[in-house]
């Protein structure tokens, strides 16, 4: 489903990453394990194409996307929820999902069975709770509901592969399971997912396969 070739990716003046090669399967679930630091949100953004690529290949499902845009590699089918969520802090949890649905719309993947709250059914069946804060301005959304809205607001637009970074951080222990538990059901639909993960044990929780990474380079895949 995706795979990275050898990527050297810079941040700024400095380069990050270094020679990096992983896979990601089809429906199968890999966790990128590795402290702060390490180069897990410099992985996610490269395979987005937020930061530039020194060298190496960015392929999804064996489709060279080295050179595309980051907008262009969304509409492709890779999924994307940041470690920040990334939500608009003055637009409503509805509003926030308009935004997607337009954009999947306009890329042919419009055909998905919308709620009457105007949610798509697959994020109301991963998130029910979204539909009791969905006239709820970002700003006013608490860390685990902004984090199911950006996962919800990914799934939009129908991704083959769900990139995560740091899902869990920050959520208390018992909303962690609630997280591995919508995971698991993602990946029962038929999407792989990437996930950038700092703690080992919750990482073996949902992974079917681990890459450990440290100073930009992969140390570790149990491959």
């Amino acid at each position: 489903m995706l795979e990275l070739e050898r990527l050297n990716v810079l941040r700024g003046p400095a380069q990050v990453l270094r020679n990096l090669s992983l896979t990601v399967g089809d429906r199968e679930s890999v966790c990128l394990v590795g402290r702060n630091g390490a180069g897990k949100t410099t992985t996610i953004d490269g395979i987005m194409g937020l930061l530039p690529l020194k060298s190496g290949r960015v392929a999804l499902g064996g489709r060279d996307i080295t050179r595309l845009p980051a907008h262009e590699r969304a509409l492709a089918g890779i999924g994307y929820s940041p470690e920040d969520a990334g939500i608009f802090p003055d637009l409503t949890v509805a509003e926030n999902f308009r935004i997607s649905q337009s954009l999947a719309r306009s890329a042919g993947k419009g055909g998905a069975v919308v709620a009457a709250n105007g949610i798509d059914e697959r994020v109301l069946g991963l998130f029910p709770e979204i539909g009791d804060f969905i006239g709820r301005r970002g700003l006013h959304l608490s860390g685990g509901q902004k984090k199911m809205v950006a996962i919800g607001r990914a799934m939009t637009l129908s991704p083959s592969i769900l990139l995560l970074d740091e899902p869990f951080e920050g959520l208390a222990p018992v909303v962690v399971s609630r997280f591995i538990d919508a995971v698991k059901q993602i990946k029962a639909l038929g999407i792989s997912l990437l996930i950038a993960e700092s703690n080992l044990m919750t990482a073996s929780r949902v992974a079917d396969r681990l890459y450990a990474i440290d100073r930009g380079e992969i140390i570790f895949d149990d491959e």
